[in-house]
């Protein structure tokens, strides 16, 4: 799938866009060029210590900002494939400073869209988040305006042989900002700080995430939202899991927080299919026959009324599960402390 193919990610230095590297290194050590875009030097330079070029000479690093349309442009000159992962996140910092979260956001997508349709990019995959489905703060807001630019991108695209998908998930535990590194950091103070005491997440893996990108990569026609089936989490048994013997602290909800997150609507299930390991929202006007991609996927419409929410799921972690994945996925000297 990606053999000798020339690949371009945003957002390259961060959690995702590192597991996406490793991964696609791993699985494809054939792919012809594999181009990191970030603004951060730093980041960058600590990031090509792990692939020096005369091991890893596909592996380029690109500095600029998705803000800057021709910086972007001049990057994905001769690049296959486009997998946009750079966003501002942070609900709370998205809050305080609104348009600089617009202006990555919305108008960095807009900018990944025209690159990839200027450049002759043939896929285009687009991170989204829970957050973007009914959206009550700035962050899911930007979001669900970048997978609108992206799913609409199919429309314009002309004679040009190019697919335009999105991805959307929930929590991926441990990346950055998250709150089991917050818990383990905080549980040498013997309190934990949780916002409030209903909270639920969906939890997804980085190496679920990278491996829902390539399946988009692969399979997209054009125009759909991908979401995984993945299991939820309540907030207090993160807690249990990171520190049992701390005390709990409520401090309250933050700016634009939700207490569940939600991933499909009920309106999005007018839309939406199950295709066995993903549910898929197509787009309100495909660029092609439904029936067909219907036939061809094994597709199942959803009940009227369907809505995937973290509170409402059907599938929980435990306790013991949390701590086994935070072993796995964020430190492999995890203990709990007695």
């Amino acid at each position: 799938m990606l053999s000798n193919k020339r690949i371009l990610i945003t957002g390259g230095t961060g959690s995702f866009g590192k597991k996406f590297v490793e991964m696609t290194l791993k699985k494809y050590p054939d792919v012809r060029r594999l181009v990191i875009y970030s603004r951060d030097e730093l980041k960058q330079y600590e990031m090509a210590q792990l692939y020096p070029y005369d091991r890893f000479p596909q592996v380029r690093f690109f500095i600029g900002d998705v803000r800057d349309g021709e910086r972007l442009k001049r990057a994905c000159e001769g690049i296959d494939i486009i997998v946009h992962a750079a966003a501002l996140k942070h609900v709370p910092i998205a809050e305080y400073n609104p348009f600089e979260c617009i202006k990555t956001n919305v108008l960095g997508s807009e900018n990944v869209v025209n690159a990839a349709l200027d450049c002759g990019a043939e896929r285009v995959v687009a991170l989204s988040t829970d957050k973007a489905a009914a959206p009550i703060n700035l962050y899911g807001a930007t979001k669900l305006c970048s997978d609108k630019l992206f799913i609409a991108a199919n429309n314009i695209r002309g004679h040009r042989n190019v697919k335009f998908s999105v991805v959307r998930y929930g929590n991926v535990l441990g990346s950055r900002g998250s709150v089991v590194p917050l818990f383990l950091k905080q549980r040498s103070q013997g309190s934990l700080s949780i916002t409030h005491e209903s909270m639920t997440r969906f939890n997804i893996t980085l190496e679920e995430g990278v491996e829902m990108v390539l399946h988009a990569i692969e399979h997209a026609w054009g125009g759909e939202l991908f979401v995984p089936k993945i299991p939820s989490y309540k907030i207090l048994d993160i807690a249990r899991a990171v520190a049992p013997n701390c005390r709990t602290d409520m401090i309250g909800i933050r700016a634009g927080e939700k207490i569940h997150e939600e991933m499909i609507t009920e309106t999005d299930s007018l839309n939406t299919f199950d295709c066995g390991k993903y549910y898929v929202i197509n787009p309100t006007v495909p660029i092609w026959k439904e029936s067909d991609w219907i036939t061809h996927f094994k597709a199942k419409r959803v009940e009227p009324g369907f809505k995937y929410n973290s509170g409402a799921n059907n599938e929980w972690l435990t306790v013991e599960e949390i701590r086994n994945l935070i072993k796995q996925h964020v430190d492999p000297t995890f203990a709990v402390s007695p």
